[in-house]
């Protein structure tokens, strides 16, 4: 097999082993009935490799072969949808599946409805375009009007078809499907215990698994995570190819064009559509993946579309929501936790359990005054679930369990890491330690001194840190602006190149505005919009270090707890030492450099202000653009607002601002603002 062909040989076993290797991958991931063995399969994927190396010429973009080789992107670029994509309402008992039962029948006037019942997978939802069959545009759902390209890294996910199946009537000239893409659960478990032993923070759940896995900015990373993706929606059919006039009709017809669907079920009444989720309730970690719901659908299509969508959501739809699963374990210890600000907080150590799919050993407690209200201690069994299916939490104690043996906790009266004195300032739950030099209070802050909201240094996550501190090399934040390239080399893990990047991260970092140093220094109450307001009041960081608590006082958006907060934290000696070392470093917020002046630009004199979340960057991000442009953010709208940015999910602002006539922005018209592709009347 390996010896060289002809140019019109290979082209005719370039074809046949398309074909071969597509159809094993139709039994694979949509029929789940594979003929042949996974060697067998490599076998012939790298004699296709192998003539398509020898005549690069016959290489075409739906080859099973290009799925990973994609260019390394610095950014995603959002592309409007052809539609908006809604999200779906919620149901959460029984009576409200028979409430959107009763309204549906009401509004279409139909006597009886039937529906369709499929599991609602615990991913991350995708728009696909086919062009004559072929893959050409990948989306995510980002605002519902706009969404990231993101066709670099679905191209490689096994279960989404390059190129269509043809059925009898061909292939459609157009096709636009959503669906959703995730870590199957096996999948979930080995990449977490692949970064376990490289070292690596692991992912809480599976969903921010996929997440981070689909935006990746190199498609080879993507490629090498194991995604899945199953599709649900047929959004858009033009051609020879005739829309069906059913949901399953859809699903049918998606699955013989090649696409893998989740299973589903016909019901006749909205009884079997509860029986169904019942079922389904009680059997869902049967499936290979997770999923927190189930979701209804109208099977008519005609008929659905007649009942039209509320704001957000189609009317024809719903997601039943699955309950929390709660199961019982015990509590071995309770160790206490210091964070970046000193708080002290108890975590339980737990019998490890399985809860939602995934297995618990650890669950914060969160403070001392939530242990004496549940009557938490240590041997006791406990029911334990998970917030949002996410974050474990302790519900109850199982009191008829106890066996006298149970030890009460107590909050320790010196710090575990440093042994300073523990205290509870009046009208806290939270008890802390004082030394502001405590290593364990170091490192956290020297995390968050990192972080992308704050002095952003690219690079510099937790691992580093703690091998910085282990090493001796820093003692505070000043210290990184002291790292040699040979400094960061000798690290575990890291290399020359590795090195000088991080160097560079931390130069770059020496020209950041006030405002984030501001919130880089960790200050109690002072988050990133208190720091933003604080940097436009003041010119300079002396001005704020110099200011009174009544003056602080007289700024927007600023408290007394905030302005006291604000004046102790710069009378710290261990402060002004580590103001001095930044000035000294070229950091430029410090030195003064950066004058707040007011800023001049398109938006200036302009408030807007944001609501739900944008996918293309954070809220803090979003308000840094607007102030370079010189706009101000406002947290509410009125009758002065310029304009309303909406991302997805947005809340009670959208409505108040059509109310007023305000202009509301996608998030597209707001990136085409800020990048010049647009002016502020949006021509």
């Amino acid at each position: 097999m390996g010896d060289a062909v002809s140019r019109e040989q290979a082209a005719r076993e370039i074809a046949e082993l398309r074909q071969v290797i597509a159809e094993h991958e139709y039994r694979y991931y949509v029929l789940d009935d594979p003929v042949i063995s996974d060697a067998e399969f490599d076998k012939l994927f790298r004699r296709l490799q192998q003539l398509e190396a020898q005549y690069p010429e016959l290489i075409t973009p739906d080859s099973p072969t290009q799925r990973v080789g994609g260019q390394v992107s610095s950014a995603f670029r959002a592309v409007p949808h052809t539609r908006a994509v809604l999200s779906l309402g919620n149901a959460f008992s029984e009576s409200e599946l028979r409430a959107f039962d009763r309204r549906a029948k009401e509004l279409s006037r139909a006597r009886e409805l039937d529906y369709v019942v499929e599991p609602k997978i615990d991913g991350l939802s995708v728009i696909l375009r086919y062009d004559n069959g072929r893959f050409t545009l990948a989306l995510t759902r980002g605002d519902g009007l706009s969404g990231e390209d993101v066709t670099a890294n679905v191209r490689t996910i096994g279960s989404v078809p390059l190129a269509l199946r043809p059925v009898p009537q061909g292939v459609p000239e157009y096709l636009e499907v959503r669906g959703e893409v995730f870590l199957p659960k096996e999948g979930f478990r080995k990449l977490n215990e692949e970064r376990e032993q490289q070292g690596l923070a692991v992912f809480a759940n599976s969903r921010n698994a996929a997440a981070g896995s689909l935006r990746q900015l190199d498609p080879k990373v993507t490629a090498s995570r194991p995604l899945r993706a199953l599709f649900y929606e047929l959004r858009e059919l033009r051609g020879n190819v005739p829309m069906p006039g059913t949901e399953t009709g859809c699903l049918e017809l998606l699955k013989a064009l090649g696409f893998p669907v989740p299973v589903y079920y016909y019901c006749e009444s909205i009884g079997e559509v509860i029986d169904i989720i019942s079922e389904w309730q009680e059997k869902r970690h049967t499936l290979p993946y997770d999923i927190d719901g189930m979701v209804v659908k109208v099977q008519d299509l005609a008929l659905a579309q007649s009942l039209g969508a509320t704001g957000h959501s189609p009317r024809s739809q719903i997601a039943f929501k699955f309950p929390a699963e709660q199961v019982e374990t015990k509590i071995n210890d309770i160790i206490v936790q210091v964070g970046r600000t000193g708080v002290l907080t108890p975590i339980a150590i737990l019998q490890p359990v399985t809860v939602s799919g995934s297995v618990v050993s650890r669950a914060s407690l969160h403070n001392e005054d939530l242990i004496r209200e549940k009557d938490i201690r240590i041997g006791d069994t406990v029911i334990l679930q998970k917030a949002g299916d996410i974050i474990p939490e302790v519900v109850a104690v199982v009191k008829d369990k106890r066996t006298g043996e149970e030890v009460e906790f107590s909050m320790p009266e010196a710090c575990p890491s440093c042994g300073s004195p523990v205290v509870r300032p009046a009208g806290e739950v939270a008890h802390r330690c004082i030394n502001i030099s405590c290593p364990a209070q170091l490192k956290e802050s020297l995390i968050h001194f990192c972080s992308r909201d704050a002095m952003d240094i690219r690079g510099l996550g937790p691992a580093i840190i703690e091998s910085l501190l282990q090493a001796g090399l820093i003692n505070d934040a000043g210290d990184l602006y002291n790292l040699t390239q040979e400094d960061i080399a000798k690290l575990p893990g890291m290399g020359q190149k590795s090195a000088s990047n991080l160097v560079r991260s931390i130069e770059a970092s020496k020209s950041r505005p006030l405002h984030k140093l501001i919130y880089a220094f960790g200050i109690r109450h002072v988050g990133a919009r208190t720091a933003a307001v604080l940097s436009r009041h003041f010119s300079s960081l002396d001005e704020i270090m110099d200011a009174t608590e009544e003056r602080l006082m007289q700024v927007e958006d600023v408290g007394p707890e905030t302005a006291k907060a604000v004046v102790m934290f710069f009378r710290q000696d261990s402060v002004r030492k580590l103001i001095d070392k930044l000035r000294s470093a070229g950091v430029e917020a410090a030195i003064g450099r950066q004058a707040n002046t007011e800023q001049t630009g398109p938006l200036s004199g302009k408030t807007l202000v944001l609501t739900g979340t944008l996918s293309s960057m954070t809220r803090h991000e979003a308000q840094e653009h607007i102030e370079r442009l010189g706009g101000k953010v406002s947290s509410s709208v009125s009758r002065n607002t310029f304009a309303l940015v909406v991302g997805s999910s947005p809340g009670s602002k959208l409505d108040r601002a059509r109310a007023l006539g305000v202009r509301v922005m996608t998030e597209q018209e707001f990136l085409d603002l800020i990048h010049g592709r647009s002016s502020v009347d949006g021509n």
